[in-house]
């Protein structure tokens, strides 16, 4: 399970470098065309699309490693390991309560937005740009849930 879970996550930050990427790219390109006097006013959709994807593909990697919410005021107090879990598990599941209403939710707005039409590029559907959320979600949970399963471990082995 760890290392399924290992290779989601390297995935997940593949894609978030590839759309930020892509947001660099093309904001570089809006530059260059405005002070050429050349209109490209598709970059706004596109660079704006693309960054929403690299930080929902970014915020999610970073609940794996446990970096994106951290409230180590109280675990960085304690020296007993199975303080740590049971302080973890707590975090783990308010954080999981949040991940599954975006999930929900995320999956009602890419519903909605699915047969909405880019601006500049009318046989484009907006859904697959609103996924972004739902997919998020759900292996933000799946990170979350793997979590509270090693820190379970942990609590079951007594802190050993």
């Amino acid at each position: 399970m760890k290392k399924a879970v290992e290779v989601l996550a390297k995935i997940q930050i593949g894609l978030g470098a590839i759309f930020l990427m892509i947001f660099l790219i093309i904001v570089v390109w809006q530059m260059l065309t405005r002070a050429l006097g050349i209109t490209a006013t598709w970059t706004e959709e596109v660079s704006m699309y693309s960054f929403i994807w690299a930080v929902f593909m970014g915020a999610s990697a970073m609940v794996f490693e446990k970096r994106h919410f951290a409230f180590t005021s109280i675990s960085d107090m304690l020296k007993n390991p199975k303080g740590k879990a049971v302080i973890s598990v707590i975090i783990s599941i308010i954080m999981l309560v949040f991940t599954l209403i975006m999930v929900y939710y995320g999956y009602q707005v890419t519903k909605i937005f699915w047969n909405y039409t880019w601006t500049f590029f009318p046989e484009l559907k907006r859904g697959p740009v609103w996924s972004c959320i739902p997919i998020a979600g759900i292996t933000s949970s799946i990170y979350l849930i793997y979590h509270i399963i090693v820190d379970a471990a942990i609590l079951v082995k007594k802190g050993e």
